[in-house]
């Protein structure tokens, strides 16, 4: 059998169609599997270049398939669909993207790890709070003009026209009205825990993204010369400085008198600004 170097796969939710292709571009492999016997395909088949569209699960497949020591190229839909040659269908779609997998001028979407997506449905999911927000905002403005009550699209005046238009509305209105106001402060909640949570990791990658790159310029056996200015470092009052700013000591032949840390008002053998 004639070694397959390309694949493309047209994924879904339970039938994949695969296509794959050998050196010289001819078509060897044509299947259709169902979700539990694609990793069972996809391990018997040598190391090869496989392609996806970037959809659901993309980026799952992709880690899944590295593992088993390929190389995966995700593409956007819409860049795949200039290869396809005719009706759109999954025997089509999936050939078109092992055509264009191979192409050397393709932009290809990095490949996340299962942290990066974990911080991005994070995002996703507070934004779509923000949109239900912005929603109940509007159904309460949208409430408060059919009796005559008119206001710009700002959220705090809302607020102040539905707590003064309730005194001289209807009962049912009023209670519609303060129902959207507790729904709308329940939301408000929800969107400043996610927020305070996005920031907190932020904080963490930040701090292991400037480790890491310590690591990689000095070298294991040079990192101790950089020390960073923590809190226990620094005297209580400078607790709110930044742990990223750094003092490096210069070798022993360029050694320069001692100076005072502009910060945290210690002496410290600083470099020259």
């Amino acid at each position: 059998m004639t070694q397959i170097t390309t694949v493309g796969i047209d994924l879904a939710k339970n039938l994949f169609t695969v296509r794959g292709v050998d050196a010289s571009g001819k078509t060897v492999l044509r299947k259709t599997v169902r979700r539990e016997k694609l990793m069972e395909l996809v391990a018997a088949l040598p190391p090869c270049l496989i392609g996806m569209e970037a959809c659901g699960g993309a980026h799952q497949w992709a880690r899944r398939f590295q593992a088993q020591g390929h190389q995966v190229g995700i593409m956007m839909a819409r860049f795949v669909a200039a290869y396809r040659k005719s009706a759109k269908n999954d025997g089509n779609d999936a050939e078109a993207i092992c055509e264009a997998v191979g192409r050397p001028t393709m932009r290809f979407v990095p490949v996340k790890s299962a942290e990066q997506q974990a911080i991005l449905s994070l995002h996703r999911v507070r934004q779509g709070y923000v949109e239900e927000r912005t929603a109940t905002i509007n159904r309460i403005r949208g409430l408060l003009v059919e009796f005559g009550v008119v206001r710009p699209q700002r959220a705090d005046q809302v607020r102040r026209a539905a707590v003064v238009a309730a005194e001289t509305l209807p009962l049912l209105a009023r209670e519609a009205i303060a129902e959207l106001r507790r729904h709308l402060s329940e939301l408000d909640c929800i969107r400043h825990d996610l927020a305070a949570v996005a920031r907190r990791r932020w904080r963490v990658s930040s701090r292991r993204r400037t480790t890491v790159a310590l690591a990689l310029t000095l070298g294991t056996n040079r990192r101790h010369q950089f020390a960073p200015w923590n809190r226990r470092d620094c005297d209580p009052h400078h607790g709110n400085l930044s742990p990223f700013r750094l003092c490096k000591p210069k070798p022993r032949a360029q050694r320069f008198p001692m100076r005072p840390c502009v910060a945290c008002r210690r002496s410290r053998r600083l470099p020259m600004q």
